[in-house]
């Protein structure tokens, strides 16, 4: 049996000062990780044991559905990123090295390129496909913020799978048998969770899925609406406003505006010094348009304005998916200085030269700026934008009159009933933690490596490949998330670092005595058993049984002199006596009906 009074472990009754989620300070306090570094953590051995019994679970499901383990360096040289791109589309997310001879390495983020050059090297028929390959193994990306603990990290444990197929039927088949593997692991796991459709990123490929398990701290923003579109946020595409018809809207109107930095304060002016007469002016009247600095993977800058309805903001995440792997930066006063034609707090969507109407922003090629608008910005709508002169705003801007942009972005905030695009009813916001990932990669990567084997007619055709992730440490981190309550973690038994913890609470040799003989009985028919065996108080070790999350919890105390014993469920908090004659045979019962064979 494990002795807590030799076992490594130290619990702390402080938070750790950089926790931001209760998965982070649980799992700090109760001596389940260490941190060494921003982003970087030890796993002590009640969090490895999490971390296997997890590990072995996944296995299980891979193994069922076909999947074959190999293993990966995490070291890797830098030829097969070249040829994908993805040593300059990763950008700074990679962490790049050098060994004594000049040659550049890579930490591996992720092991497409090694996958595609293995099967290449070894199968050359259509008869060795389908085939599956997975590994876990550490992954490493360079997190510009390491945070949250476990769920943003710069060292990672990940499972990653690969199918291999002829033709793009095969792909469809090994992409749906391994969401249904996810499906089962998810399950198991008894976590609650959504599926997604998701942004494929710098991975590529046709079509991509995420699971998000429901969480009020998790960083994905994701919507879903009553006839069933679920979509992350960064996913989510509205359609483009249908064309109305502007023949009656008058002329651009130049309006003086001082002292209008905000949509709020533009409104106030508008409503006050030019009213309508059919209507009051409202936030989602304006146009307004947003200046970043685009920055591709070779370093080059563009200079991108977004137009998009005052009452929206530009949602960060959404605009990074959808310009990765370049990376858009606001307007910063230099920026602003090197392009005078752009008026702070007044961009317009019309330039003006001498009070003249010049040519629109997206056909000014001189200047290197593009233009993007919101796919609500429709043909003939007609809107209040900036005047690109301080203190000035136009009425009547018309788009496809006035103005017109070089293409839609859509990356405004979404909001709380904002129709779903498919027409399925309101949407609603909530929070997740990605957990697991799914692309079909199509032929992206046996494309650029030369991945083909000789078909049925011994013509040569390019494999098609899938990819599915799945994040094994960030596992950890969502179950104490999602698990744990005030008092600290509370593991459901299938993931447990131990089934029982006894606590021998007192002084009497009898205590202790009994506590030893259940723990050995249990451990003897292989029930995983910690005994709190150290010389401290009661409340200390009640304390430590509720922070380190055990499910069952046996208290052998004062209630030992009129034969019975405590057996308290972590999770529920419910609370019964058993006569110490029944405790093996009521303990054996309960965990079999947890955890059926």
């Amino acid at each position: 049996m494990t002795r807590l009074s030799s076992y490594f472990v130290r619990t702390l009754r402080q938070d750790p000062a950089d926790a931001e989620v209760p998965s982070h300070k649980w799992l700090v306090r109760a001596g389940y990780i260490r941190r060494v570094a921003p982003g970087l953590y030890s796993w002590l051995p009640l969090g490895l044991r999490v971390m296997h019994k997890i590990e072995k679970l996944v296995r299980e499901e891979m193994d069922a559905c076909g999947a074959i383990e190999v293993r990966f360096p995490g070291l890797l040289p830098r030829e097969p990123y070249e040829l994908t791109q993805r040593w300059t589309d990763y950008g700074d997310t990679l962490f790049r090295l050098q060994d004594r001879k000049g040659a550049d390495y890579l930490l591996g983020p992720t092991h497409e390129e090694f996958f595609t050059l293995l099967v290449k090297d070894l199968y050359s028929s259509y008869k060795d496909l389908p085939l599956t390959l997975y590994q876990i193994q550490t992954k490493y990306r360079d997190e510009a913020r390491p945070r949250a603990g476990l769920l943003r990290c710069r060292e990672f444990v990940m499972k990653d799978a690969y199918t291999f197929d002829i033709d793009d039927a095969g792909l469809a088949k090994g992409y749906q048998n391994q969401r249904d593997a996810y499906i089962k692991i998810f399950d198991r796991l008894g976590i609650k969770y959504v599926i997604v459709t998701a942004m494929s990123g710098a991975m590529g490929g046709s079509r991509s899925e995420e699971f998000l398990a429901l969480a009020e701290n998790g960083e994905d923003t994701f919507v879903q609406s009553p006839g069933g579109f679920a979509a992350n946020a960064e996913a989510v595409r509205f359609p483009l406003a249908e064309p109305v018809d502007w023949s009656e809207v008058g002329e651009i109107q130049v309006v003086d505006t001082p002292g209008t930095g905000t949509i709020i304060e533009l409104v106030e002016m508008l409503n006050q010094r030019y009213p309508c007469a059919d209507r009051v002016w409202e936030a989602g009247d304006t146009l307004k348009n947003v200046a970043f600095m685009l920055t591709d993977s070779d370093g080059s800058k563009t200079p991108l304005i977004i137009g998009l309805p005052g009452d929206r903001e530009v949602d960060a995440k959404r605009l990074a998916a959808a310009v990765e792997p370049a990376i858009a930066e606001p307007f910063t006063d230099a920026d602003f200085a090197a392009y005078p034609q752009l008026t702070k707090g007044y961009i317009g969507s019309v330039l003006y030269v001498n009070q003249q109407a010049t040519q629109v922003l997206g056909e000014q090629r001189e200047f290197k700026i593009r233009y993007l608008t919101d796919p609500r910005v429709g043909a003939g709508s007609a809107w209040v934008t900036g005047a690109n002169v301080p203190d000035q705003h136009q009425l009547n801007v018309v788009a496809g009159r006035d103005f017109a942009a070089d293409g839609i972005i859509d990356v405004a905030e979404i909001h709380d009933g904002d129709p779903a695009p498919d027409g399925s009813g309101p949407l609603s916001l909530a929070r997740g933690i990605e957990i697991g990932h799914v692309f079909q990669l199509g032929r992206k990567y046996a494309d650029a490596l030369g991945l083909q084997v000789l078909d049925q007619n011994g013509k040569l055709v390019t494999v098609t490949m899938g990819s599915y992730g799945l994040g094994v440490s960030r596992l950890v981190a969502t179950i104490a998330e999602t698990t744990c309550d005030e008092k600290g973690l509370a593991w459901p038994r299938i993931v447990a670092p131990f089934d029982v913890h006894i606590i021998a609470a007192g002084k009497d040799e009898a205590v202790l005595a009994a506590a030893e003989e259940l723990a050995a009985k249990l451990d003897s028919v292989g029930v995983e058993v910690i005994l709190d065996d150290r010389k401290v108080s009661p409340g200390v070790k009640f304390a430590d049984g509720e922070l380190l999350g055990i499910p069952t919890l046996v208290v052998i105390g004062r209630g030992l002199a009129t034969g019975v014993v405590e057996v308290r469920d972590r999770a529920s908090g419910a609370s019964q006596e058993v006569p110490v004659e029944a405790v093996y045979d009521h303990l054996i019962s309960q965990i079999r009906n947890e955890l059926p064979v």
